[in-house]
């Protein structure tokens, strides 16, 4: 099978993830790395062996061999980095959240749809192993109808008010960082916008959400209870319920090797696969197949979804009257 050339766009730390991810795949093939910074750049590339390596981003966005561009720079610059991907002609996989605002990410899906160039998001915890199997589960119908979704993903940073986790410049705050993995979970789960919803902040001292609650009302009744934390370490679990069983997404959930199907009380099925590298190959994989396939977005997570999830986000932010700088 012909290789399908890659690009990294900012070689920060998930880059790096996303590098080796690559590594371990046969049919793709990482071919250029650009930076704002010459030295980053070349130390990137000779970690990996990459081919060509670019200071600045308008030299690496049309390089003529690059097929896929992976955008890793934090979210602030996802819409500058993906609109001069994409107007360059190149398909593009954008680190999550996909950008700052449903706004943002309009003008992306446009500009792909317009160009007919390839666009996702990189909510690489859809395309595992484990949360496939969780779809199919609910797609059989193996826990009835699914009624309720929890779901929570906290950690404890030490409060630093420069860093992309606290600082309202770089779009700092549980919600954009982690806690657009559980409203991705329970849109997965739920399949529609939520009619209402309720939620609470504490603001950490720089003004953003340090830890966060939700509740996501949709139709007939049924919620999702979410919760986001950069100040406070949680589970990391997620659970499905449904009027005959429950789907138990082991922690933690967002990069998931292990789901539990139970129905009636009882243990029926456990999924357990260890990541081929380190998870994010599924992404890729995925990616790398609508490519072959001529598809312009992933039916597992297509653009509309994602516009979706950044209106819900919004709409939590909205509650808290939390506006960033650069909005």
């Amino acid at each position: 099978m012909e290789k399908i050339r890659w690009g990294i766009l900012a070689p920060g730390a998930i880059a790096h993830s996303f590098a080796k991810a690559l590594r371990a795949l046969p049919d793709a093939d990482l071919i250029a790395v650009g930076s704002r910074s010459a030295e980053r750049a070349k130390a990137f590339a000779k970690e990996y062996g990459i081919a060509r390596w670019y200071e600045g981003y308008e030299d690496f966005a049309s390089d003529p061999e690059t097929e896929i561009v992976y955008v890793a720079s934090p979210h602030p610059f996802h819409k500058e980095h993906t609109l001069l991907c994409l107007k360059a002609g190149k398909a593009v996989l954008c680190e999550k959240p996909f950008t700052m605002n449903e706004a943002e990410l309009r003008e992306l899906v446009d500009c792909a749809r317009a160009n007919g160039v390839f666009l996702m998001e990189a909510m690489w915890t859809r395309f595992l192993p484990a949360l496939r199997k969780v779809r199919e589960w609910l797609a059989a119908g193996a826990i009835g109808d699914a009624h309720m979704v929890f779901a929570d993903f906290g950690f404890r940073a030490t409060l630093n008010p420069e860093s992309r986790l606290f600082s309202p410049d770089l779009g700092g705050g549980s919600l954009l960082d982690v806690g657009v993995y559980v409203v991705s979970f329970a849109s997965m789960v739920m399949g529609e916008r939520p009619e209402r919803i309720a939620s609470m902040a504490d603001m950490a001292e720089t003004g953003v959400d340090g830890r966060a609650g939700m509740i996501l009302g949709y139709r007939g009744g049924k919620m999702a209870i979410l919760s986001s934390a950069v100040q406070t370490s949680t589970p990391l679990e997620a659970w499905i319920c449904g009027t005959e069983g429950s789907i138990h997404v082991c922690s933690p959930f967002w990069r998931a090797t292990r789901a539990v199907l139970r129905v009636g009380g009882e243990e029926r099925e456990v999924f357990d696969r260890p990541h081929k590298e380190n998870g994010y190959e599924c992404e890729a994989i995925e990616a790398m197949r609508c490519l072959r396939e001529g598809r312009l977005e992933s039916e597992v997570m297509p653009l509309d979804e994602s516009l979706a999830i950044m209106n819900t986000l919004d709409r939590v932010r909205a509650q808290w009257g939390l506006k960033y700088p650069m909005e």
